[in-house]
């Protein structure tokens, strides 16, 4: 088995190319790790792809925990990292230590939260507490409410500067990585080149130092996937497909098959 990958080893990797990807249960996290990905995530995004709620913002951290240990116990190699849901870090420090530390008796190798400067202190608590942090700039999920809708961010030149302001302010606070979503090529190539850390692009063009994508996007199992996605197959047709077979064997009484049939040692009488 090839060594496990820690916050350390995906640091180093600054302009390298990471692959990361999504998992929410133990299955999917077999698949992803055994086909080599650098980083699992256990997104909040689980709320909307996996228990179809409208957002994000319905996940809460006992749904974090339970699928973060479902997804533990499929990973291997790959770095794990999970989502801090809506409400488990803003109210204070404390409350952000502490939601930390139960993702990480999950099975969390680290945790990554969504936000800027206002969080620098959080990033700083959680990191001073033994778990390293992944940072979330530019289009925020949990956010979509107040930047008013899922827009892309950091057009503008002086939206790239606030950008790479909040970067390195989270930076100095400790994160080991960044997450930069839907945010222009030309933002994300700016931070990218001033971080030390590596960042790891969703929908923010080629210039990263990775990238991360959600698996029900990437196999073709996604509702509503976002215009940056790339499907690489149609595992909803394909799924279908078995289903229906299935149906119509049952109904035409092709299933179960004889090898499908346990027979009795003797003769059953009645």
């Amino acid at each position: 088995m090839r060594r496990k990958l820690t916050a350390r080893d995906i640091a180093r990797m600054k302009g390298g190319r990471i692959v990361a990807i999504t998992a929410y249960d133990y299955p999917t996290a077999r698949i992803v790790d055994e086909a080599g990905i650098d980083v699992v995530l256990v997104g909040d995004s689980l709320a909307m792809v996996v228990l179809g709620h409208p957002s994000t913002l319905q996940a809460t951290l006992d749904d974090m925990v339970r699928h973060t240990a479902a997804v533990a116990r499929g990973v291997r190699r790959a770095h794990l990292v999970a989502d801090m849901p809506f409400g488990s870090y803003e109210p204070s420090t404390s409350k952000a230590v502490e939601s930390a530390v139960a993702l990480a008796r999950a099975g969390a190798e680290a945790v990554k939260l969504e936000g800027g400067s206002e969080y620098a202190d959080r990033v700083r608590a959680i990191v001073n507490a033994g778990i390293p942090v992944m940072g979330h700039l530019g289009l925020t999920p949990q956010r979509h409410l107040r930047l008013g809708g899922y827009r892309p961010q950091a057009r503008r030149a002086s939206e790239a500067r606030e950008l790479l302001r909040e970067a390195e302010d989270l930076e100095q606070a400790g994160i080991y990585s960044l997450v930069l979503e839907f945010v222009s090529e030309e933002a994300a190539g700016l931070v990218t080149r001033r971080l030390s850390v590596p960042t790891i692009c969703i929908g923010s063009g080629r210039v990263c130092d990775g990238q991360i994508l959600v698996f029900h996007d990437v196999v073709g199992l996604s509702d509503s996937p976002p215009p940056f996605a790339k499907r690489y197959v149609n595992a909803r047709e394909v799924l279908l497909g078995a289903v229906k077979k299935y149906i119509e064997e049952v109904r035409k009484g092709l299933f179960p098959g004889e090898e499908h049939v346990v027979h009795a040692k003797e003769r059953i009488e009645g």
